[in-house]
Protein backbone atom coordinates (compact mmCIF):
# COMPACT_ATOMS: atom_id res chain seq x y z
CA UNK A 1 0.00 0.00 0.00
CA UNK A 2 1.15 3.11 -0.88
CA UNK A 3 1.78 5.90 1.63
CA UNK A 4 0.88 9.76 1.84
CA UNK A 5 3.82 10.87 0.81
CA UNK A 6 4.03 8.63 -1.96
CA UNK A 7 0.53 9.61 -3.12
CA UNK A 8 1.53 13.49 -2.49
CA UNK A 9 4.34 12.95 -4.87
CA UNK A 10 1.80 11.25 -7.43
CA UNK A 11 -0.53 13.71 -7.07
CA UNK A 12 2.07 16.73 -7.92
CA UNK A 13 3.84 15.27 -10.17
CA UNK A 14 0.87 13.92 -12.46
CA UNK A 15 -2.31 16.39 -11.87
CA UNK A 16 -5.40 14.68 -12.51
CA UNK A 17 -6.97 16.48 -15.80
CA UNK A 18 -10.59 18.35 -15.43
CA UNK A 19 -12.40 15.05 -16.11
CA UNK A 20 -10.86 13.03 -13.90
CA UNK A 21 -9.15 10.94 -16.43
CA UNK A 22 -5.22 9.85 -16.45
CA UNK A 23 -3.45 12.63 -18.40
CA UNK A 24 -2.23 11.29 -21.91
CA UNK A 25 1.20 10.59 -22.25
CA UNK A 26 3.02 13.26 -24.03
CA UNK A 27 4.85 11.76 -27.21
CA UNK A 28 8.26 12.98 -27.93
CA UNK A 29 7.85 14.67 -31.24
CA UNK A 30 11.99 14.50 -33.68
CA UNK A 31 11.84 16.14 -37.13
CA UNK A 32 12.18 13.73 -39.87
CA UNK A 33 14.29 15.53 -41.77
CA UNK A 34 17.26 17.40 -40.51
CA UNK A 35 18.96 18.26 -43.47
CA UNK A 36 19.63 22.04 -44.60
CA UNK A 37 19.69 22.89 -48.14
CA UNK A 38 23.31 23.13 -48.25
CA UNK A 39 23.61 19.54 -46.53
CA UNK A 40 20.71 18.25 -49.00
CA UNK A 41 22.61 19.58 -51.92
CA UNK A 42 26.08 18.15 -50.60
CA UNK A 43 24.20 14.96 -50.00
CA UNK A 44 22.51 14.92 -53.65
CA UNK A 45 26.05 15.83 -55.44
CA UNK A 46 27.77 12.70 -53.40
CA UNK A 47 25.36 10.52 -54.24
CA UNK A 48 25.46 11.70 -57.74
CA UNK A 49 29.08 10.82 -57.74
CA UNK A 50 28.64 8.05 -56.14
CA UNK A 51 26.45 6.35 -58.45
CA UNK A 52 28.69 7.50 -61.43
CA UNK A 53 31.77 5.59 -60.03
CA UNK A 54 30.40 2.81 -57.98
CA UNK A 55 26.32 1.66 -58.65
CA UNK A 56 26.22 2.57 -62.46
CA UNK A 57 29.07 0.35 -63.41
CA UNK A 58 27.92 -2.56 -61.05
CA UNK A 59 24.51 -2.24 -62.30
CA UNK A 60 26.09 -2.74 -65.73
CA UNK A 61 28.28 -5.78 -64.79
CA UNK A 62 24.82 -7.44 -63.04
CA UNK A 63 22.64 -6.69 -66.54
CA UNK A 64 25.29 -8.30 -68.90
CA UNK A 65 25.63 -11.47 -66.35
CA UNK A 66 21.86 -12.07 -66.08
CA UNK A 67 21.21 -11.23 -69.88
CA UNK A 68 20.77 -15.67 -70.03
CA UNK A 69 19.07 -15.62 -66.10
CA UNK A 70 20.49 -17.96 -63.92
CA UNK A 71 22.30 -20.57 -66.51
CA UNK A 72 25.04 -18.02 -67.17
CA UNK A 73 25.59 -17.91 -63.42
CA UNK A 74 25.34 -21.80 -63.10
CA UNK A 75 27.67 -22.47 -66.48
CA UNK A 76 30.56 -20.29 -64.92
CA UNK A 77 30.72 -22.10 -61.63
CA UNK A 78 30.21 -25.64 -62.93
CA UNK A 79 33.35 -25.32 -65.22
CA UNK A 80 35.94 -27.31 -62.93
CA UNK A 81 39.12 -24.45 -63.87
CA UNK A 82 36.44 -21.66 -62.66
CA UNK A 83 35.64 -23.36 -59.73
CA UNK A 84 39.06 -24.06 -58.52
CA UNK A 85 40.14 -20.56 -59.11
CA UNK A 86 36.70 -19.11 -57.22
CA UNK A 87 37.61 -21.93 -54.02
CA UNK A 88 41.53 -20.65 -54.16
CA UNK A 89 40.94 -18.09 -54.14
CA UNK A 90 38.06 -17.38 -51.10
CA UNK A 91 40.22 -19.71 -49.18
CA UNK A 92 43.78 -18.03 -49.32
CA UNK A 93 41.51 -14.74 -48.25
CA UNK A 94 39.84 -15.98 -45.72
CA UNK A 95 42.55 -17.49 -44.09
CA UNK A 96 45.20 -14.05 -45.05
CA UNK A 97 42.21 -12.42 -43.38
CA UNK A 98 42.50 -14.30 -40.13
CA UNK A 99 46.08 -14.03 -39.80
CA UNK A 100 45.98 -10.34 -40.84
CA UNK A 101 43.54 -9.99 -37.37
CA UNK A 102 45.57 -11.40 -35.38
CA UNK A 103 49.07 -10.43 -36.37
CA UNK A 104 47.88 -6.75 -37.69
CA UNK A 105 46.31 -6.37 -33.98
CA UNK A 106 49.36 -6.86 -31.80
CA UNK A 107 51.37 -4.97 -34.36
CA UNK A 108 49.21 -2.01 -34.14
CA UNK A 109 49.06 -2.74 -29.57
CA UNK A 110 53.45 -2.36 -29.68
CA UNK A 111 53.05 0.62 -31.83
CA UNK A 112 50.75 2.18 -29.62
CA UNK A 113 51.54 1.14 -25.94
CA UNK A 114 54.86 0.48 -25.95
CA UNK A 115 58.55 2.24 -26.79
CA UNK A 116 61.19 0.73 -28.61
CA UNK A 117 64.22 2.02 -30.89
CA UNK A 118 63.50 2.05 -34.45
CA UNK A 119 59.86 2.06 -33.43
CA UNK A 120 59.42 5.09 -36.08
CA UNK A 121 60.88 3.17 -38.80
CA UNK A 122 58.47 0.16 -38.32
CA UNK A 123 55.43 2.82 -38.22
CA UNK A 124 56.56 4.06 -41.69
CA UNK A 125 57.27 0.23 -43.42
CA UNK A 126 53.97 -0.44 -42.44
CA UNK A 127 52.97 1.18 -45.17
CA UNK A 128 55.08 0.12 -48.18
CA UNK A 129 52.40 -2.01 -49.71
CA UNK A 130 50.22 1.07 -49.91
CA UNK A 131 52.89 2.72 -51.66
CA UNK A 132 54.63 -0.16 -54.33
CA UNK A 133 52.36 -1.02 -57.28
CA UNK A 134 51.14 -4.06 -56.97
CA UNK A 135 53.26 -5.78 -60.04
CA UNK A 136 56.30 -4.17 -58.48
CA UNK A 137 55.26 -5.77 -55.09
CA UNK A 138 55.13 -8.73 -57.05
CA UNK A 139 58.61 -9.08 -58.55
CA UNK A 140 59.69 -7.94 -54.50
CA UNK A 141 58.51 -11.27 -53.69
CA UNK A 142 59.58 -13.78 -56.53
CA UNK A 143 62.78 -12.08 -55.77
CA UNK A 144 63.02 -13.56 -52.71
CA UNK A 145 60.70 -16.60 -52.75
CA UNK A 146 61.13 -17.29 -56.27
CA UNK A 147 64.02 -19.55 -57.77
CA UNK A 148 67.04 -17.73 -56.70
CA UNK A 149 66.06 -16.94 -53.19
CA UNK A 150 68.86 -15.17 -51.43
CA UNK A 151 67.08 -17.10 -48.32
CA UNK A 152 66.96 -20.77 -49.59
CA UNK A 153 62.97 -20.23 -50.05
CA UNK A 154 61.47 -21.49 -53.05
CA UNK A 155 57.67 -20.86 -52.62
CA UNK A 156 56.91 -19.21 -56.25
CA UNK A 157 54.63 -20.94 -58.54
CA UNK A 158 52.45 -23.03 -55.27
CA UNK A 159 50.04 -21.87 -53.60
CA UNK A 160 52.23 -20.65 -50.61
CA UNK A 161 53.22 -17.81 -53.03
CA UNK A 162 49.45 -17.01 -53.33
CA UNK A 163 49.38 -16.62 -49.44
CA UNK A 164 52.76 -14.34 -49.09
CA UNK A 165 51.11 -12.39 -51.92
CA UNK A 166 47.79 -11.98 -50.71
CA UNK A 167 49.49 -11.31 -47.03
CA UNK A 168 51.85 -8.73 -47.91
CA UNK A 169 49.41 -6.50 -50.07
CA UNK A 170 46.58 -6.56 -47.41
CA UNK A 171 48.49 -6.32 -43.42
CA UNK A 172 48.24 -2.32 -43.20
CA UNK A 173 44.88 -2.56 -43.35
CA UNK A 174 44.18 -3.94 -40.31
CA UNK A 175 46.66 -2.48 -38.48
CA UNK A 176 45.89 1.22 -39.77
CA UNK A 177 42.13 0.50 -38.78
CA UNK A 178 43.03 -0.46 -34.86
CA UNK A 179 46.01 1.62 -33.90
CA UNK A 180 43.81 5.23 -34.27
CA UNK A 181 41.12 3.22 -31.73
CA UNK A 182 43.93 2.07 -29.46
CA UNK A 183 45.70 5.65 -29.75
CA UNK A 184 42.10 7.04 -28.15
CA UNK A 185 41.28 4.02 -25.51
CA UNK A 186 41.52 5.20 -22.30
CA UNK A 187 44.12 3.54 -20.47
CA UNK A 188 42.13 4.84 -16.80
CA UNK A 189 39.37 2.50 -17.26
CA UNK A 190 41.86 -0.43 -17.57
CA UNK A 191 43.95 -0.14 -14.37
CA UNK A 192 40.29 0.89 -12.34
CA UNK A 193 39.58 -2.04 -13.54
CA UNK A 194 42.55 -4.00 -12.26
CA UNK A 195 42.29 -2.00 -9.19
CA UNK A 196 39.30 -3.87 -8.46
CA UNK A 197 40.59 -7.18 -8.96
CA UNK A 198 40.51 -8.06 -12.69
CA UNK A 199 42.99 -10.00 -14.23
CA UNK A 200 44.69 -8.99 -17.64
CA UNK A 201 42.49 -11.86 -19.44
CA UNK A 202 39.08 -10.03 -18.44
CA UNK A 203 40.25 -6.37 -18.94
CA UNK A 204 40.89 -7.61 -22.98
CA UNK A 205 37.79 -9.69 -22.93
CA UNK A 206 35.08 -7.06 -21.11
CA UNK A 207 36.53 -3.31 -21.79
CA UNK A 208 39.45 -3.88 -24.83
CA UNK A 209 37.99 -6.37 -27.24
CA UNK A 210 34.45 -4.48 -27.79
CA UNK A 211 36.32 -1.07 -28.34
CA UNK A 212 38.50 -2.38 -30.62
CA UNK A 213 36.01 -5.15 -32.49
CA UNK A 214 34.31 -2.24 -34.58
CA UNK A 215 37.75 -1.47 -36.29
CA UNK A 216 39.09 -5.12 -36.09
CA UNK A 217 36.00 -5.69 -38.84
CA UNK A 218 36.15 -2.92 -40.67
CA UNK A 219 39.72 -3.65 -41.15
CA UNK A 220 39.09 -7.48 -41.88
CA UNK A 221 36.17 -6.49 -44.21
CA UNK A 222 38.89 -4.07 -46.48
CA UNK A 223 41.37 -7.07 -46.07
CA UNK A 224 39.16 -9.74 -47.77
CA UNK A 225 37.57 -7.52 -49.95
CA UNK A 226 41.45 -6.11 -51.56
CA UNK A 227 42.77 -9.93 -51.10
CA UNK A 228 39.89 -11.53 -54.06
CA UNK A 229 40.53 -8.94 -56.36
CA UNK A 230 44.25 -9.05 -56.09
CA UNK A 231 45.76 -9.33 -59.72
CA UNK A 232 49.29 -7.42 -59.93
CA UNK A 233 51.16 -9.36 -57.04
CA UNK A 234 50.08 -12.67 -58.18
CA UNK A 235 51.15 -12.56 -61.54
CA UNK A 236 54.63 -12.87 -61.36
CA UNK A 237 54.75 -14.61 -58.22
CA UNK A 238 51.70 -17.94 -58.75
CA UNK A 239 52.19 -18.63 -62.07
CA UNK A 240 48.92 -18.66 -62.93
CA UNK A 241 48.54 -22.50 -63.15
CA UNK A 242 45.04 -23.60 -63.95
CA UNK A 243 43.33 -25.59 -61.41
CA UNK A 244 46.53 -25.13 -58.95
CA UNK A 245 47.34 -21.27 -58.13
CA UNK A 246 44.95 -19.67 -60.82
CA UNK A 247 43.18 -17.10 -59.10
CA UNK A 248 39.52 -15.35 -59.90
CA UNK A 249 41.50 -12.08 -61.21
CA UNK A 250 43.40 -13.62 -63.86
CA UNK A 251 40.82 -16.33 -64.92
CA UNK A 252 38.33 -13.33 -65.09
CA UNK A 253 41.08 -11.39 -67.51
CA UNK A 254 41.19 -14.80 -69.42
CA UNK A 255 37.64 -14.65 -69.96
CA UNK A 256 37.73 -11.02 -71.37
CA UNK A 257 40.72 -11.74 -73.67
CA UNK A 258 39.05 -14.59 -74.93
CA UNK A 259 36.00 -12.20 -75.70
CA UNK A 260 33.59 -13.90 -73.08
CA UNK A 261 32.50 -10.91 -71.42
CA UNK A 262 29.05 -12.24 -70.16
CA UNK A 263 31.41 -15.11 -68.67
CA UNK A 264 33.49 -12.66 -67.07
CA UNK A 265 30.87 -10.02 -65.43
CA UNK A 266 29.11 -13.36 -64.40
CA UNK A 267 32.28 -14.68 -62.12
CA UNK A 268 32.87 -10.86 -61.32
CA UNK A 269 29.00 -10.54 -59.57
CA UNK A 270 29.64 -13.88 -58.22
CA UNK A 271 32.69 -12.86 -56.06
CA UNK A 272 30.26 -9.26 -55.32
CA UNK A 273 28.49 -10.94 -54.02
CA UNK A 274 30.84 -13.35 -51.85
CA UNK A 275 32.52 -9.80 -50.82
CA UNK A 276 29.39 -8.55 -49.49
CA UNK A 277 28.47 -11.99 -47.47
CA UNK A 278 31.64 -11.63 -45.51
CA UNK A 279 30.74 -7.64 -44.92
CA UNK A 280 27.43 -9.14 -43.29
CA UNK A 281 28.84 -11.67 -41.41
CA UNK A 282 31.50 -9.78 -40.17
CA UNK A 283 29.08 -7.15 -39.31
CA UNK A 284 27.18 -9.59 -37.35
CA UNK A 285 30.02 -10.88 -35.49
CA UNK A 286 30.92 -6.95 -34.14
CA UNK A 287 27.27 -6.50 -33.17
CA UNK A 288 27.39 -9.98 -30.70
CA UNK A 289 31.18 -9.18 -29.57
CA UNK A 290 29.60 -5.24 -28.72
CA UNK A 291 26.61 -7.15 -27.15
CA UNK A 292 28.71 -9.46 -24.57
CA UNK A 293 31.23 -6.62 -23.79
Amino acid sequence: MAGPGLAGVENATAPASPSGRRPRRVRRTTPRNTLTAGSGLGLGLAMVWFSILVLLPLAAVVATAGENGLSRYLDVLRNDQTWAAVTLTVGQSALVTLVNVLVGTIIAWVLVRDSFWGKGLLNVVIDIPFALPTIVAGLVLLSLYGPQSPIGVHAAFTRYAVFLALAFVTLPFIVRTVQPVLEELDTDVEEAAASLGAGRGVIFRRIILPALTPAITAGAALSFARAISEYGSLVLLSGNKPYSTEVVSVRVLTFIENGNNASAAALASVMLAVALLVIVLLDIVQRRVARRG
